[in-house]
């Protein structure tokens, strides 16, 4: 092979990685073992991991206020769109594991390698306002179960939540494998929870399918779309593009063509099944929300803890609630390990600088407590329901700027080689780009116009 054809199929930024940065996530890169032998589904297990650490960003304490209050105000209808923004992820967390095992950077090493410093800043700027709002979403959301599950009040709760720096530090030092271990425990536990609740709810097959058909509803009502669009900002996250472009590269593949190429089947095949479990969470939510609010005339229960409260006697099953809170403290801890190793990676990858896990996490955690606790201490709980769906809302107004970055790079030759998207993966990409620039615009014309907003 000449020098020319190598430039073909080899991308530009391997060159620029080893010159002017780090590996991605340097303490934990390529140290889980890769099996060169023995069949496909023994090298598959040494890929299972990432994708349900990127899974629990599509479960956390944001979803459940956004899946609440839809299934609650709208019955069944926005299924379609827990669906869709589901099949969304999908794709995109497909393209994010491609471009971290094709390149070898992560999304926020590839934008400073590929952008100006002004625009590099921006997009940090952004990130970091994104991780702060799933930030916010965390401690609302643990706060609230502390609160149901041992009567602690929510400032209190708000407050202990800074604590969860020790448990991130202690699994981190460990290994990355305790670290995913963990996370697919609590995961496994509040999709037990959810299974319980959906027995006893019985909720009616035909109603759930012809939620999953789209509705014109969903964009022509305000009120709908506002919550909509909160489905998508707390299903398709932002930093979880930038994760999940990283923690991939904790594999020890060969850093060959071939080995690429098969560790990006195992990634997305890994990201894809993670991400089903996510599906039938959201909809157990917002099903159960159907069944035991819409369906009985409470159309008017959006917070969690209304739901906590009603959920036994109206579905008459007294562990209901009990197993609701339980989920839900599964949900913010898990939620707590991912924001933390997001931060960092978007810290070191965008700025190229380090400080420790701990005090990343306490800065990122106070950022998110102070609102909470003003929040709540001037409008008191209710307050803090409006405010975890408002941050869901922010979320997705920061998805553009991991999106359009995202899908630019894994479709352009030069930056990939030879693992560039093919065709019929980069068209639905840039839709999916499209798509939410344009809902993200509709939501900012009905938002500042006063057509839009919850409408509890």
């Amino acid at each position: 092979m000449s020098a020319s054809d190598l430039s073909e199929t080899t991308p530009a930024s391997w060159g620029r990685m080893d010159k002017a940065s780090r590996a991605s996530l340097s303490e934990a890169h390529a140290t889980i073992h890769v099996p060169k032998g023995g069949t496909w589904f023994r090298r598959f297990l040494a890929f299972v991991g990432p994708g349900y650490m990127v899974s629990v960003g599509y479960m956390d304490p944001g979803n459940w206020a956004t899946d609440i209050a839809g299934g609650s105000q709208f019955g069944y209808t926005l299924l379609s769109v827990i669906l869709l923004s589901n099949l969304m992820a999908i794709l995109l967390q497909a393209l994010a594991a491609r471009l971290g095992i094709a390149t070898g950077q992560d999304l926020a090493q590839a934008c400073r390698a590929h952008y100006s410093r002004p625009v590099g800043f921006v997009l940090w700027l952004a990130c970091e306002a994104a991780i702060i709002a799933c930030d916010l979403a965390e401690v609302i959301g643990t706060a609230i179960a502390l609160k149901l599950l041992f009567g602690i009040p929510l400032l209190a709760g708000a407050l202990i939540t800074a604590a969860d720096a020790i448990l991130v530090l202690m699994l981190m030092s460990r290994g990355f494998r305790y670290l995913e271990a963990f996370v697919i425990a609590l995961l496994t536990i509040i999709a037990v929870c959810f299974i319980a609740q959906m027995v006893a709810a019985q909720p009616p097959v035909a109603a759930v399918l012809s939620g999953f058909v789209p509705s014109s509803e969903v964009v022509t009502n305000p009120a709908m779309l506002y919550i909509a669009i909160g489905i998508i900002g707390a299903t398709v996250m932002p930093h979880n593009l930038y994760l999940h472009s990283s923690i991939v590269q904790t594999r020890a593949y060969e850093r060959t063509e071939p080995g690429r190429r098969e560790a990006i089947r195992f990634a997305v095949a890994d990201s894809t099944i993670a991400l089903m479990l996510a599906l039938f969470i959201n909809a157990a939510i917002l099903i159960v929300a159907a069944v035991a609010f819409h369906d009985t005339g409470r159309t008017d229960v959006a917070e969690i803890e209304q739901a906590h409260e009603l959920l036994s006697p109206l579905l008459g099953f007294g562990l209901a609630s009990t197993l609701f809170a339980v989920a839900l403290l599964a949900s913010g801890l898990n939620s707590t390990v991912t924001a933390t190793l997001a931060g960092q990676i978007v810290m070191e990858g965008f700025l190229h600088l380090r400080i420790p896990n701990w005090a990343r996490r306490l800065i990122t955690r106070m950022l998110a407590i102070v609102p909470v606790v003003v929040v709540t201490w001037l409008y008191g709980e209710k307050g803090t329901a409006d405010l975890l769906i408002l941050s869901q809302v922010v979320l997705s107004m920061q998805l553009p700027f991991a999106v359009i970055p995202l899908v630019s790079f894994v479709t352009n030759r030069r930056i990939m080689g030879t693992l560039v998207a093919p065709r019929w993966l980069a068209i639905p990409a840039w839709l999916i780009a499209g798509l939410i620039v344009v809902l993200n615009v509709k939501l900012l014309i009905d938002t500042f116009f006063g057509t839009g907003g919850l409408t509890h």
